[in-house]
C-alpha cells in the first residue's frame, strides 16, 4: 500500500532563493570588488587617509564577502550557511560607503565655509555617521534573525521587519542629507551664508569666513559626492521596496533585480569613489596662493581691498588694506 502523504521538507532542501544563483554574475561581482578593495586599499595607502579603511577598503571587502557567499550557493543552491552569509552580508555592505559620503562633504564643506550649512563639518559627521552606525546594526542584526530562522516562518519575518526598519531608517538619514546638502549648496552658489561674519572690535585683524573656491577639482570632488550619493539612494530604495514585498515576494525572488538595482549600484558607488578620489581632488587644497578679492563701498562703487586668505580650517585671516 503506497504512503499518500507528503513527507514534510526538510528546512535545509528548501529553495532558498527562489532561484539558484548565476555563476558567471557572482564571479564578476566578485572581481570588480576584489580589484575596487585593492586600489582603495593602496590609495588610502598612498595618500595617507586612514579613515578610507573603515570605509570604502571596509565596503569592498565585505561586498567580496557577500557576492562570494552567493557564487558558493550556486554551487549549493540548497546551503544555508551561503544564504544566511550573502542575506547579512550584502545588506549592510554598502553602510561604510554611506558614511564616506558624510565624511567627503564635510570635508568640503570645511573648504568652502561651513557658514553656508546648517551644521558645521563635524557636526555632519558626528550626526550622520551615527545615523549610519545605527542602520548598520539594526540591518544586521535582522539579517542574521531572518537568515538563522529558516523554517520558522515568524522569526522570518521579524528579521525581515527589523532590517526593513533599519533601511528605512538609513534612506531617511540620507535623505536628510540630501536636503542639507542641497540647501548648503544654494547658499553657496548665492552666497548667501546662514551665519554671518563675526568680527573681532578689539583686534587689528578682522576673522571672517571665507568663502572657498570651486577649482576645477573640487567641482570633481562634488561630482563624486552626487554620484555616490544617488546610486546608494537608487540601491536603498530598491532593498526597501524588496524588504516590504516580503521573502516570498516576486522582488527578492527575481535575480536580475538584485543585480541591477543592489550589486550594480554598489559597484558605480565604490569606483566613482576610486576614480574621483579625494586624495588627489581634496586633501591640497588648501595649498592655493593667497587670493585677491574685491570689495564693494556701501555706495555701489567698487573699492579695491586686497584680502589676504589663509585658508585653514575653513576660515579666514584678513587683512585688509586700501590699494593704491
Amino acid at each position: 500500500m503506497n504512503n499518500t502523504d507528503s513527507p514534510v521538507q526538510d528546512p535545509s532542501q528548501q529553495d532558498l532563493y527562489g532561484y539558484v544563483p548565476d555563476r558567471a554574475v557572482c564571479i564578476i561581482f566578485v572581481a570588480l570588488f576584489s580589484i575596487s578593495a585593492a586600489v582603495h586599499l593602496a590609495e588610502a595607502i598612498y595618500f595617507r587617509m586612514s579613515w578610507l579603511f573603515a570605509t570604502a577598503v571596509f565596503a569592498g571587502v565585505a561586498e567580496i564577502l557577500g557576492w562570494s557567499a552567493r557564487l558558493w550557493s550556486s554551487y549549493s543552491p540548497f546551503a544555508q550557511d551561503p544564504y544566511i552569509m550573502q542575506l547579512t552580508v550584502t545588506i549592510i555592505a554598502p553602510s561604510p560607503l554611506v558614511a564616506a559620503l558624510f565624511i567627503l562633504f564635510g570635508r568640503i564643506s570645511e573648504r568652502l565655509g561651513e557658514h553656508y550649512g546648517r551644521l558645521t563639518a563635524m557636526w555632519y559627521s558626528i550626526i550622520f555617521l551615527t545615523c549610519d552606525i545605527i542602520s548598520l546594526v539594526t540591518q544586521g542584526v535582522g539579517g542574521g534573525i531572518a537568515g538563522s530562522s529558516i523554517g520558522d516562518q515568524s522569526q522570518v519575518d521579524l528579521g525581515g521587519n527589523i532590517m526593513l526598519a533599519g533601511i528605512i531608517f538609513q534612506l531617511a538619514s540620507i535623505t536628510v542629507f540630501v536636503l542639507l546638502m542641497s540647501e548648503y549648496f544654494l547658499r553657496y552658489l548665492t552666497d548667501r551664508p546662514i551665519r554671518k561674519a563675526q568680527k573681532d572690535p578689539n583686534a587689528e585683524e578682522a576673522y571672517i569666513p571665507a568663502r572657498g573656491a570651486t577649482t576645477p577639482k573640487m567641482r570633481l570632488m562634488i561630482v563624486c559626492v552626487l554620484a555616490m550619493t544617488f546610486f546608494l539612494i537608487i540601491r536603498s530604495v530598491y532593498r526597501m521596496i524588496e524588504l516590504i514585498d516580503g521573502f516570498n515576494g516576486k522582488i527578492i525572488q527575481t535575480e536580475i533585480y538584485f543585480n541591477i538595482f543592489d550589486g550594480a549600484m554598489v559597484v558605480c558607488a565604490i569606483y566613482t569613489l576610486n576614480v574621483l578620489h579625494p586624495g588627489w581632488l581634496l586633501e591640497r587644497v588648501y595649498h592655493q596662493t593667497a587670493v585677491s578679492l574685491r570689495e564693494i563701498s556701501p555706495s555701489g562703487s567698487p573699492r579695491a581691498s586686497l584680502l589676504s586668505l589663509n585658508l585653514k580650517g575653513g576660515a579666514a585671516r584678513v587683512n585688509m588694506g586700501e590699494a593704491e
